[in-house]
């Protein structure tokens, strides 16, 4: 039988939002090219500290994303230049009736230039459908961080996702050529899945550090020095250019701050002052 809300579902409200935001090195010193945001996305330009890079931190005026929501961010890095892109909170992903929401993000980094993609956690809410995709380009003598970290329901408040769908997609290429590529699926039981002990083991939070850079894999046994004190299982591996960090953790603070600490170490920095600790 096909209830009133299944018949309505065709006129609802969909959230699309898009982004692009451009650096290039002028004036000895990187700034902001080029800027476009439509939709439920917004670019903000926080005051960097001192002797830290620009930053551009993504806003989601929606407050969320749900069920047939499409999103897309590009961040260009120009040649020498040096920016952090982020995000401005968590970002909620709640419970679909019928179609997927869609994120897709795309970064190219040019020749010499240091990019950081640290996004903030994404949370997912049971019952949830999220297909999401990151895409970079980075130069044979450029330097890519790129994070992304994953939340099963807000463990203080006893949610948890027992069925949802989740498709995570990693195509990451070094002057022209594909050297990561990864796909998380998790589709139907995810609770279950996840507390699986050759899976999850009982996890809430997942999280995913990638770093492509000319010296990346020379900085493989610090990382492994640091991570002797994670609170969350972690383990990490260099080759072809790449060092590719893996957290699983039981709470998502453990993960948050282990991946702190990882970040913190590769990039020489500290993390942007609109992450809350």
């Amino acid at each position: 039988m096909t209830t009133a809300l299944q018949r309505q579902d065709g006129r609802r409200q969909r959230a699309k939002g898009a982004a692009t935001v451009a650096f290039a090195r002028r004036f000895d010193a990187t700034r902001l090219a080029d800027l476009a945001q439509s939709g439920a996305l917004r670019v903000l330009f926080p005051r960097p500290e001192p002797g830290a890079p620009p930053t551009a931190v993504l806003a989601n005026i929606g407050g969320g994303i749900a069920g047939g929501d499409r999103l897309s961010v590009e961040v260009r890095w120009g040649a020498d230049c040096e920016a952090i892109a982020t995000t401005q909170a968590a970002e909620k992903v709640y419970r679909a009736l019928d179609v997927p929401a869609e994120v897709e993000t795309r970064l190219q980094v040019e020749r010499g230039a240091r990019a950081c993609w640290l996004p903030q956690e994404t949370i997912l809410f049971d019952g949830v459908s999220l297909e999401r995709r990151l895409e970079a380009d980075v130069a044979p003598d450029a330097t890519l961080i790129a994070c992304e970290s994953i939340v099963f329901g807000r463990t203080a408040r006893n949610e948890t996702v027992a069925r949802g769908r989740l498709i995570d997609r990693w195509r990451l290429r070094r002057g022209g050529k594909l050297v990561f590529a990864d796909t998380l699926a998790l589709d139907g039981a995810v609770a279950d899945t996840l507390a699986r002990p050759a899976i999850g083991g009982g996890a809430t939070a997942v999280a995913t550090l990638v770093m492509i850079a000319p010296d990346a894999e020379a900085r493989l046994d610090g990382v492994r020095a640091l991570l002797e004190s994670a609170r969350s299982e972690a383990g990490v591996s260099a080759f072809d250019g790449c060092l590719v960090a893996r957290f699983v953790a039981r709470e998502a603070p453990a993960l948050r701050r282990d991946l702190a600490l990882c970040l913190e170490h590769l990039t020489g920095r500290l993390l942007p002052r609109v992450f809350a600790f």
